[in-house]
């Protein structure tokens, strides 16, 4: 059965001692996770070194860094490395949301080259690919994804892209008032595994993850779980209260 995973994307939030708090209080609520699921916590730089002390001997319970340079090393001021993520001990990478697209002018070429480094450091990739509201509206979301994964993801071999966690956030969906159902979570979901499987068969394409970004929260990640092509979520605000994110993880199908 694919990994069922809930990703927490804490953003630009919190201080310090709020996010150890938080991580406290999720850790000591949450069930162990099952031997088909996991916990991802994508917390701020400032705190990959103190979130992973948090999780030491925790199973399935992982800490993501939010995003990572397309370069080992040089005179990139401000940047952070794979290999550095790598020295403290991070498994994970959150690649490609749709704020780093949005306001940092994240290509998809940009992002393919992000993706091989970062599997070639021996780390994950939480890829996020989504159409925003625009798109949606002129019904032409298909090809927009479509073309994000042909661009960032198609040159990998099939060995390489079952190491790809993919999530999926309806763009149009998040902050505009408007709600993607469980259904529309599920078509999205079908479409991308449909495509991986055109480009590496059945197999390959049955073994990736795709977790849901749109809005995520204690009252629908039942329903939007439950959806045969969900297999967990990118989970932001909702992520930031402890019985929220308790109950998401929870939800994730066992």
């Amino acid at each position: 059965m694919r990994k069922q995973i809930a990703a927490a994307n804490w953003k630009m939030n919190l201080t310090l001692q709020q996010g150890e708090a938080l991580l406290d209080g999720i850790l000591g609520k949450v069930s162990a996770p099952g031997s088909n699921q996991q916990v991802i916590f994508a917390v701020p730089f400032p705190y990959l070194a103190s979130a992973q002390q948090k999780i030491a001997g925790k199973q399935q319970v992982f800490i993501a860094a939010q995003n990572c340079y397309n370069k080992k090393a040089g005179a990139y001021t401000g940047e952070t490395s794979v290999e550095m993520l790598q020295s403290l001990g991070i498994q994970w990478v959150v690649l490609g949301h749709s704020e780093r697209r949005e306001y940092f002018g994240e290509s998809d070429q940009f992002l393919a080259e992000k993706v091989n480094i970062v599997l070639e450091t021996g780390l994950q990739p939480i890829f996020c690919c989504g159409e925003p509201l625009q798109i949606r509206e002129q019904n032409t979301q298909n090809d927009y994804v479509g073309a994000q994964l042909k661009a960032s993801l198609y040159h990998l071999s099939a060995e390489q892209v079952q190491k790809v966690v993919i999530a999926y956030e309806p763009i149009w969906a998040i902050g505009t008032g408007k709600t993607a159902t469980s259904a529309q979570a599920q078509e999205m979901h079908a479409f991308i595994r449909a495509e991986l499987a055109k480009q590496y068969g059945a197999e390959v394409a049955n073994n990736i993850s795709i977790l849901y970004g749109g809005s995520v929260k204690a009252a629908n990640a039942q329903e939007i779980f439950g959806q045969p092509d969900v297999d967990g979520g990118l989970v932001g605000g909702a992520s930031l209260v402890v019985d929220e994110f308790v109950a998401i993880i929870e939800a994730l199908k066992k």
